[in-house]
């Protein structure tokens, strides 16, 4: 943006052209001039003209909105009229020859802090086309007392976009997931982007900060989200395995709540109980379980002792847990039975002998 009598530069670089992005731009241009100018004119670009046809223009309503708010009058330049718009003209010149030409940086923020340094260095210091023996600056210091004054409230520039989360916690925003709570899965809420930030609101609260990415398919995750996701997992994993026990082992409901009420670890309980299932029929297991509630030892040690009795009352081999690799290359392999004449015959044959 350039003001009109002294030339006076808002240099500022968007990483697209959005109209987010051109609305920033205002919002910024206005506070960094200090007011507001009583009328802007416009190339007849999209971001401002919907339609034209003649005199007859029909305004961006987003735009009309800006104008009112902070009370100036939006004008588009006439078409095919170069000299109505030849201030931003030569000024576009000079910013690619006096400042962007060779220039190096490293990122938006490194180039928009150059650029500010710039404006308010260099491009001041030049002299004023409209009196040449003065500068830039001096000129700006009489143009900003007549410059509207700012609003107490600054037009809302961000993004607004609603988005839906699916199964997973994540809200897909300008091609990139960001992290949410897991608590709000299927759900529809509001992402609020500005040039730097994402907020992730859901009615009149911000659930989710995150720094906006501008690269493609990545996946910006807060940490604490992760932690959140993990263990409700974990519990829905105890959940389960409680629901097997409570079916397998009636008795195990009460023995949980005992160990609860004593302050034992159930959650090891729980583990304990479904490696027992593993090896065990799950009568001899509940058996078991009511005999520890019986004799008031309520712990998975006293469970294993109680099988062990068992087993040795009824004269049962010990179980074995027997682990087998997972190898695909067993998966194809065919086993063919032979006659058992074959070991007949070899006994034979050592008898003869």
């Amino acid at each position: 943006m350039v003001l009109s009598w002294s030339r006076h530069i808002f240099l500022r670089f968007f990483p697209s052209a959005a109209m987010a992005s051109f609305l920033r731009g205002h919002v910024e241009a206005f506070a960094f001039f200090g007011g507001v100018p009583r009328v802007l004119l416009y190339d007849n670009l999209k971001s401002a003209v919907l339609e034209r046809a003649g005199d007859a223009i029909r305004f961006r309503p987003t735009l009309l909105e800006l104008a009112a708010r902070y009370r100036y009058e939006p004008r588009p330049v006439a078409p095919a009229r170069g000299n109505e718009k030849g201030r931003v003209e030569r000024a576009i010149r000079y910013v690619r020859d006096a400042f962007f030409a060779a220039r190096t940086f490293d990122g938006l923020d490194d180039l928009n802090a150059q650029a500010l340094e710039w404006t308010l260095g260099l491009a001041s210091d030049r002299r004023c086309a409209e009196d040449r023996s003065r500068s830039v600056r001096d000129a700006y210091a009489d143009e900003r007392d007549k410059l509207l004054p700012l609003s107490d409230d600054p037009f809302p520039a961000d993004e607004l976009v609603e988005v839906e989360v699916g199964k997973t916690p994540y809200v897909r925003f300008d091609l990139n997931d960001y992290s949410v709570p897991p608590e709000h899965v299927r759900r529809t809420l509001t992402v609020v982007a500005s040039s730097a930030e994402i907020r992730i609101v859901n009615g009149l609260d911000v659930i989710a900060t995150h720094v906006r990415s501008y690269d493609r398919a990545q996946q910006i995750e807060n940490p604490k989200h992760i932690e959140a996701l993990v263990e409700i997992k974990r519990k829905s994993g105890e959940h389960r395995a409680i629901d097997r026990l409570h079916h397998a082992v009636p008795h195990s409901h009460e023995l949980l709540r005992v160990v609860a009420e004593r302050g034992g670890n159930v959650g090891r309980t729980v583990w304990g109980l479904t490696q027992l299932l593993e090896r065990h029929r799950e009568s001899v297991v509940d058996a078991a379980v009511a005999e520890v509630i019986a004799r008031d030892t309520p712990h998975i040690g006293a469970v294993r002792q109680a099988l062990d009795r068992v087993r040795q009352l009824t004269g049962e081999p010990p179980p074995v847990s027997l682990h087998l690799p997972s190898d695909p290359r067993l998966d194809a392999i065919v086993a063919r039975p032979h006659a058992l004449s074959t070991y007949d015959q070899i006994r034979k044959t050592n008898d003869d002998v």
